[in-house]
């Protein structure tokens, strides 16, 4: 998201004020939307979701896994007997039996291990991009409606950079600043229990790489 705000942001500035300058001087505001969204109170129900889900999978993997430790030492020890020339031959050949048995309901364990792995990775991963690009959806619903109750033409976010990595915006007074605005409006609808001054949580993917959603 914030790579492609970098194409678009100057672009938009850039636009919106060549036509606005021929009609009219162009009325604009700011917004950081990575603070907005970090500390918009949907967004942290959203983690402690996730964060839930991903302790149930850790915890049924850690199980799984478990079960392969045990199956591989039984394993090895049905072919410790089945090599042990101090038993008999029917007694070794039963035991090699039990060891390829046992060989095989092991690989096939590691395989519903990863295939478990992969299935959950995927359905968290699906679920976070959709929370995610629901929040952010609301979060530019909201500051499209309070730019247009207020007569804004133009609402940058004023934590966006450019290809260069260098800030969209040079100067910004801060006066035209509809963050905590914001972060209020969209706070209004949240739980008692919601604490608006722990912006320590915020959205991160559960797949192996972490997203960043701190500036969306």
């Amino acid at each position: 998201m914030k790579n492609i705000l970098k194409f678009i942001f100057p672009a938009i500035l850039l636009i919106a004020l060549g036509g606005s300058a021929l009609a009219q001087t162009p009325k604009i505001a700011t917004v950081d939307l990575g603070k907005v969204f970090t500390n918009y109170y949907k967004t942290k129900l959203a983690q402690v979701n996730l964060d839930d889900q991903k302790k149930q999978i850790i915890k049924d993997e850690t199980a799984l896994l478990d079960d392969l430790k045990k199956g591989d030492a039984e394993y090895k020890q049905l072919l410790d007997q089945a090599n042990d020339q101090a038993l008999s031959t029917d007694e070794r050949d039963k035991n090699k039996k039990a060891a390829d048995a046992k060989l095989k309901q092991m690989q096939e364990s590691k395989a519903a291990l990863d295939e478990y792995d992969r299935s959950a990775k995927t359905r968290l991963s699906d679920q976070f991009q959709r929370m995610r690009d629901k929040i952010i959806a609301e979060i530019r619903s909201a500051v499209t409606a309070k730019a247009k109750a207020a007569g804004y033409t133009l609402v940058l976010d004023s934590a966006s950079e450019t290809v260069n990595t260098t800030p969209v915006i040079v100067y910004n007074n801060g006066q035209a600043d509809l963050t905590d605005e914001i972060v209020k409006q969209l706070n209004i609808a949240a739980p008692i229990s919601f604490d608006a001054t722990n912006s320590n949580s915020t959205l991160t993917s559960p797949g192996p790489t972490l997203l960043n959603t701190h500036q969306p």
